[in-house]
């Protein structure tokens, strides 16, 4: 009598964490969902579910860990081009919005999946929670040496300021992006120059205070 043999476990496969989130990218495309279980997921790509546990701690862990991603392959393609070398806050800030701006173009399908369908709009925030700790550190260091005030802790209350209404403000583009219709995303291009412009106008002649409380007044009749 033939002996029935245990059925192996899937061979684990070179994997990173751009791989796993690539995977699951596709995944979500194409089954217009997310995984139900790591198991299931790890199942679907071939490769053991314990290895997934090497990068992630969950699918929702590795959901947010999507727009990271995209962040920072933006910081890394400005930092290897060298653009932003010399150039002031203003500038680094353009180049990172553009840069940032093509990424998510080029995944626009993945992005319009994971927040424009999302009903719940406080979901999609949380979604960009660990891209918003990631986009402040970003800025606290481009934005080294803008600020003048003597005092340290008037400096420090100002750079808080700083940094939160650049997340204020990328929330808006992203959300103008979502809905830009023009060809080439044109509008979004012109949408990027003209409000950095007026939020530089807007810092060198208004407390930084007012500007951040005008941007979440926006965003709240964004999400609506």
């Amino acid at each position: 009598m033939a002996t029935k043999t245990k059925a192996l476990p899937p061979a684990s496969v070179d994997l990173t964490a751009d791989k796993i989130t690539e995977l699951y990218m596709h995944y979500c495309l194409e089954n217009h969902k997310k995984p139900e279980s790591v198991y299931l997921f790890s199942k679907a790509h071939g490769f053991a579910e314990k290895d997934f546990y090497k990068f992630f701690t969950s699918i929702d862990s590795l959901e947010k860990r999507v727009f990271v991603s995209f962040h920072n392959l933006a910081a890394n393609l400005i930092s290897q081009s060298g653009e932003i070398d010399g150039v002031g806050f203003r500038d680094k800030l353009l180049a990172y919005y553009f840069t940032l701006v093509e990424i998510l173009t080029a995944n626009r399908s993945y992005v319009v999946f994971a927040l424009k369908e999302e009903k719940n709009k406080l979901n999609g925030i949380l979604k960009l929670k660990e891209f918003r700790n990631s986009f402040k550190e970003y800025i606290h260091e481009i934005s080294n040496g803008y600020l003048k005030a003597k005092s340290e802790r008037i400096r420090k209350a100002q750079q808080d300021a700083l940094e939160e209404g650049a997340w204020i403000q990328l929330l808006l583009t992203l959300k103008f992006w979502l809905d830009d219709e023009s060809v080439g995303f044109e509008k979004t291009d012109l949408f990027i120059e003209k409000s950095i412009r007026a939020t530089f106008d807007l810092i060198d002649t208004t407390p930084l205070e007012s500007v951040i409380d005008f941007g979440k007044f926006l965003i709240k009749e964004k999400l609506k």
